[in-house]
């Protein structure tokens, strides 16, 4: 409101200064004439004369100023007036030295009426008029023209720093009329935005609603396929297990437990999953420690020797960039685990600049990996397109090299987006 109150009040001053120029050299010349009728100078023409070049000047403003104010905006009707003007100007300074007050004009009509270039022109021969008038009139002037040219230099400076501060303002004027020509612009390409945006604001709720419900399934998926559907083999594989070994009532016993292990951690991660809180292994440890104690379990279950290491210097990431390593850790143990007959496993947490990778190889079996975008196990199965959209998701790549009987590698690299980053 502030703005557009000061915008109202210039607008109201400009109006009043336009008026005001208007009027000025109307004043000027009443001005000059009274003041030659009551104290004529010295070889004047007369009253009858002075009172003809008088009228006639005003006709001249009148004719260009009054009676065509549009014509302010056209350069070349208005260089023509302004040649006019400084013309009867010069002839009334030349019958009487107090038209000194109309030749003043010169000054004021100037800028708005003379193109910038012009205007330097039309202000040093105001000032030649001026000092003029102020020598007394043409044959002083002439008779004392060193001090004429002090005059025509004290008004040049006047004049000139006025000038200049003038066309700062002029500037500044511009400046700002743009700002507020290309605000006004903004404004309404954002109202028009803003319309065109209402009537597309239903359907974007409903696509939202639609891709919240697909996120969620799709989270679903791979949380039930990392927890249930892991949790569930191994306790299938650890059954069976205990089903061969029901003779020796040691091993019998170590597998039931690891059964019944598996079956509570599967459970807890279940109920962790619904509420979409961050695995428990997580909660109480880093990544790099997590990896150490996944290896473990791992390598005690399936009696394969897991390595785990970390290279590079382990700092907090953000959770879900943690929680999606760990999962792509679980998800390549279960797929060694169920299909490679490995007898050895590594994984490699690296720590870099950017990035975090984690490498896990083992010297199992291999498959042949096809050009799909989630190369499938040779049984088929979830894991990897599960995997490989874990690591898609926060902006991540995954590698997977294999060849038969030669092993396989798998390679998360993701951008090691700092704790706490969104």
């Amino acid at each position: 409101m502030t703005s557009s109150g000061g915008h109202d009040r210039l607008t109201h001053w400009r109006k009043h200064e336009a008026s005001l120029y208007r009027v000025f050299p109307y004043g000027g010349l009443a001005l000059g004439t009274l003041l030659a009728l009551v104290a004529p100078a010295p070889r004047s023409l007369g009253v009858m004369p002075t009172l003809a070049v008088t009228v006639a000047a005003g006709c001249w403003v009148a004719w260009f100023i009054t009676l065509h104010p549009g014509w302010q905006s056209r350069l070349r009707p208005m260089a023509v007036y302004y040649v006019g003007l400084l013309t009867f100007a010069a002839a009334l300074v030349a019958v009487s030295p107090w038209y000194g007050f109309f030749a003043w004009i010169g000054y004021i009509h100037a800028f708005p009426v003379l193109p910038r270039r012009w205007r330097i022109a039309g202000v040093v021969a105001t000032a030649a008029l001026i000092a003029t008038s102020h020598a007394g009139g043409l044959t002083v002037a002439m008779s004392h023209w060193l001090l004429w040219l002090l005059l025509v230099l004290f008004n040049l400076v006047v004049a000139g720093s006025v000038s200049w501060f003038a066309m700062v303002a002029e500037q500044e004027d511009a400046k700002r009329q743009r700002l507020v020509a290309e605000l006004g612009e903004a404004n309404s390409q954002l109202t028009e935005t803003a319309r065109e945006n209402a009537g597309l604001h239903a359907q974007l709720l409903t696509q939202a609603r639609e891709a919240g419900v697909l996120d969620e399934r799709q989270r679903m998926a791979r949380e039930i396929h990392d927890t249930l559907a892991q949790g569930l083999a191994g306790i299938i594989t650890q059954l069976e297990a205990a089903e061969q070994t029901r003779d020796r009532s040691a091993d019998w016993r170590r597998h039931v437990d690891n059964a019944l292990a598996l079956a509570r951690e599967s459970l807890t991660e279940a109920r962790r999953s619904v509420r979409a809180v961050r695995p428990e292994s997580l909660e109480t440890a880093r990544l790099p420690d997590a990896l150490v104690a996944l290896g473990g379990r791992w390598s005690a279950l399936h009696g394969v020797r897991a390595e785990v290491a970390t290279t590079g210097t382990p700092r907090p990431l953000h959770p879900e960039i943690e929680v999606t390593l760990l999962r792509a850790a679980q998800e390549a143990l279960a797929n060694v685990a169920r299909h490679a007959a490995a007898s050895r496993v590594g994984l490699t947490l690296s720590y870099m600049a950017d990035v975090v990778t984690l490498d896990v190889r083992d010297d199992g079996t291999g498959f042949e990996v096809t050009d799909q975008p989630a190369p499938r196990m040779p049984t088929g199965g979830y894991g990897l397109a599960a995997m490989r959209q874990r690591v898609t998701r926060v902006g991540g790549e995954l590698a997977v090299e294999s060849e038969p009987g030669g092993g396989t590698a798998i390679s998360a690299s993701i951008p090691a987006l700092p704790g706490g980053a969104g």
